[in-house]
């Protein structure tokens, strides 16, 4: 009789395979949004079969980058301190995660459904923050998240050579957009132009 492998480890070597899955999966539909699982199992460089066998349809891949990116957004919203740190320093370090976050994900970031609850909660409570501490004057914290995420995505596009990027305080251009993304959320919500975090 052969040995069988200790459950312990296969499921260490079935969790390997769906992190190189999905990170496959990332890279293959930021540049191509309608490639197949198969091209996706190709670019893992493991069988079809596997892949197939981790995600029974297209749907329960995005299912799951979608779930991926929402952890990472809640990690981020605690590694911000969103509930503890001084808000517009928790709103600084937040815009520095999800610009990362952005680097990293390029497919996933546009998966609606890793906005989780959880995630639009945990920004919510973040420009509740800023408004009971006077940083910001608009009260509804759901209208502070929205345009803080339609700033987000515009700012985000900017090209590095925009003049609206233009800042004596850094010549790296994510720093100028996180910079320009946080005084334009606090000036379009009511707050100083001239907040810092």
């Amino acid at each position: 009789m052969g040995e069988k492998s200790p459950p312990r480890r296969v499921r260490a070597d079935a969790e390997r395979s769906t992190a190189r899955i999905l990170e496959a999966a990332e890279t293959v539909l930021a540049a191509d949004a309608t490639a197949s699982l198969e091209q996706i199992a190709d670019a893992a460089g493991l069988a079809r079969a596997t892949v197939h066998r981790r995600f029974t349809s297209r749907a329960a891949l995005l299912d799951a980058l979608a779930e991926r990116l929402s952890q990472r957004y809640l990690g981020g919203l605690a590694e911000a301190r969103v509930k503890t740190a001084p808000p517009l320093i928790a709103l600084h370090r937040v815009t520095e995660i999800v610009f990362d976050l952005k680097l990293c994900h390029r497919f996933a970031i546009q998966l609606s459904a890793a906005l989780t609850p959880e995630v639009l909660d945990g920004l919510d409570l973040l420009f509740a923050r800023l408004r009971d501490t006077g940083a910001i004057t608009a009260v509804d914290p759901a209208w502070c998240r929205q345009v803080y995420l339609a700033l987000l995505h515009e700012v985000h596009e900017l090209p590095a050579e925009s003049p609206t990027l233009t800042s004596p305080a850094t010549a790296d251009a994510t720093e100028a957009k996180i910079d320009l993304l946080v005084r334009t959320t606090l000036g379009a919500l009511g707050g100083s132009h001239g907040a810092t975090a």
